[in-house]
C-alpha cells in the first residue's frame, strides 16, 4: 500500500507521509532525575497521542525511527528495557480498538532477524493482524539503518539478476526502490531532541523530504508542535530540483 500519491484531505498544502526521528527520550528522563532508559516509556506514551493528531491533520502514513542498528550498542539494561517496551507496545496495539476501527496497517522495517526472538514474534503477530488494513500506514523502523537497507536491497537485486529475473540494463531507480524495506518517500521528516543530522534514516527515500529539526525532546512534543511543523512544510517551496 502506497500513500505517496495521495493529497492531504484536511489541507492540500500539508504532507500525507511524515517521518519522525524519535530523539531525546534519555535526556528527558535525566531532567526528571530518572534512569535514562525510563525516558523510552514516556516516548511510548507520546506515540499513542500521535495517531490522533495524524487523523485530525490528514496525515495518512508515518515512518518512525524507533531503534537504529547503532542502538544495539546501548548498555544491556537499557537494551533489555527497550525490547520489553517493543513487546508491550505490540501487544497493546493488538488490543487497541483504534487499530481495527481506523484500519491501521503496521509494518516493521529493518533487520528484524537481529532482534530477540520474543520481540520478533510480538512484532510479527502485529504485522500479520493488520496486513490487510488500508486506512492508515505506520512503518516502525526497528533494527534499522539506511545504508544497511541499501546493502540488503542490492543483495536481493543481485540474486534476481543471477536467477535471470532482472536484466542489468533494466535496473533503474523505480526497479531498485522495490528491493528496499520502504518504497514510499516521506514528504516531511521531523527530528526532535536538538540534534541536526539525519543519522542513517531513509537516505534513499529522503532526498526530497523537507527536514525539520526541533529542540524539544520526543516526550515533550505536543500537538501544537506537530501543527507548526505541518505549517512550516506548507510555507516551503518544493521544486524537486527544477
Amino acid at each position: 500500500m502506497s500513500m505517496n500519491k495521495q493529497i492531504n484531505e484536511v489541507n492540500p498544502k500539508w504532507p500525507v507521509h511524515v517521518g519522525i526521528i524519535l530523539d531525546g527520550n534519555r535526556r528527558f528522563a535525566k531532567r526528571l532525575m530518572l534512569e535514562p532508559w525510563k525516558g523510552h516509556e514516556y516516548g511510548k506514551e507520546k506515540l499513542k497521542k500521535l495517531f490522533e493528531w495524524c487523523k485530525e491533520f490528514g496525515v495518512r502514513e508515518l515512518t518512525l525511527y524507533c531503534f537504529s542498528m547503532q542502538n544495539f550498542n546501548r548498555p544491556k539494561r537499557e537494551f533489555d528495557y527497550l525490547m520489553k517496551i517493543f513487546i508491550d507496545a505490540a501487544n497493546e496495539a493488538l488490543e487497541d480498538k483504534r487499530v481495527c476501527e481506523n484500519k491501521i496497517r503496521i509494518r516493521v522495517i529493518g533487520r528484524k532477524h537481529l532482534l530477540p526472538k520474543e520481540v520478533q514474534e510480538a512484532l510479527a503477530k502485529l504485522e500479520e493482524a493488520t496486513k490487510d488494513y488500508d486506512g492508515y500506514l505506520i512503518n516502525l523502523a526497528i533494527a534499522y539503518g539506511g545504508r544497511e537497507e541499501i546493502i540488503d536491497g542490492i543483495k536481493k537485486l543481485a540474486k534476481d539478476v543471477q536467477l535471470g529475473n532482472v536484466k542489468v540494463d533494466d535496473i533503474n531507480e523505480d526497479v531498485f526502490k522495490n528491493y528496499l524495506y520502504l518504497a514510499d518517500e516521506p514528504d516531511m521528516i521531523i527530528r526532535t531532541g536538538g540534534e541536526q543530522r539525519t543519522s542513517n534514516f531513509l537516505p534513499w527515500q529522503s532526498i526530497y523530504s523537507e527536514w525539520i529539526f526541533l529542540k524539544k525532546t520526543w516526550p515533550e512534543f505536543e500537538k501544537e508542535d506537530f501543527e507548526w511543523c505541518l505549517d512550516e512544510y506548507a510555507r516551503r517551496e518544493r521544486r524537486f530540483g527544477r
